[in-house]
């Protein structure tokens, strides 16, 4: 496994999120020649290597509970040139799962961190979800209290994004789902459940047809969830429309991180103005810079 001359690498390892199918080679290479794998549950990581023939790995604990405290070790471990492997029990470490203090500690003692990426439930979810994804806000696990969740929503009708993703528990979503329906009624919502696994759903509508759905299944209470919620394309023209051509311009041109001439194209393309009215707008934005 390649790794500095002076010290070992960091894997941040991503492995599947309900199909084994969507285990990379790269990500078993990796697992396979690494000296160390640091696993939210040594279990599940067992199970995983045993999935594809990887014996005589040495797997320690590296979760929420201790992973303040283990990263010293690791990091030690990475210092005297020991390549170490991150894994959870699914998807890509550090997202809504434990991770990055790890990385962190890394990246201070200058070790080097690389990723060989591998399957996310957010961005597969995004993906399926048929939703505009130009951009999106992930805010992983929403809170528990009704209350809490209510507060999230209200600041989800404001977000800079029309597209919000979160993760929620199954035996909440139903739950969950009625207080879309109370708080933003207007949204378009898409739940994923079980994504990639042999019996993945995607309940798709608005928050009253989609809560009528999960009411339906008898199965509602099991798996994984995703719960995306995307503003209404009325909202969305409705704050459009409040936008100048020249603030429509450079909005789109930090969101998506493209030139004054892409940024014409693109919401000439979306209809949002004339081309004539965005290239003027544009033209008068380079006099400004």
């Amino acid at each position: 496994m390649e790794s500095s001359e002076m010290t070992g690498t960091l894997f941040i390892v991503g492995t599947p999120i309900g199909n084994l199918g969507d285990m990379s080679p790269r990500a078993v290479e990796t697992l396979r020649e690494v000296d160390l794998i640091a696993a939210e549950d040594t279990r599940t990581a067992a199970m995983l290597l045993e999935k594809f023939g990887i014996t005589g790995a040495k797997i320690l604990p590296n979760h929420k509970f201790n992973e303040g405290n283990a990263a010293y070790g690791f990091v030690q471990d990475l210092l005297q040139g020991k390549s170490i492997a991150l894994v959870t029990d699914a998807g890509m470490p550090c997202v809504s799962d434990p991770g990055y203090l790890l990385v962190e500690a890394a990246v201070a003692a200058g070790v080097p961190v690389t990723a060989v990426p591998g399957p996310c439930a957010a961005v597969t979810a995004v993906a399926v979800s048929g939703f505009n994804a130009l951009s999106f806000a992930f805010y992983g696990f929403l809170p528990r209290s009704a209350g809490d969740i209510r507060k999230v929503l209200r600041r989800v009708e404001k977000e800079y994004s029309p597209l919000s993703v979160f993760y929620e528990s199954p035996n909440r979503i139903t739950d969950t789902v009625e207080l879309v329906e109370e708080v933003l009624p207007d949204f378009r919502v898409c739940v994923c459940n079980d994504l990639t696994k042999k019996f993945e759903r995607i309940y798709r509508g608005t928050p009253e047809q989609v809560l009528e759905q999960l009411k339906s299944n008898p199965n509602a209470s099991k798996g994984e969830y995703v719960l995306l919620l995307e503003r209404s394309k009325t909202e969305q023209k409705e704050e459009t429309a409040k936008l100048s051509p020249e603030a429509l311009l450079v909005d789109r041109m930090v969101k998506d991180g493209v030139s004054a001439k892409e940024a014409v194209a693109l919401l000439t393309a979306e209809k949002v103005l004339p081309k004539r009215e965005l290239y003027d707008a544009a033209l008068r934005l380079r006099e400004l810079l």
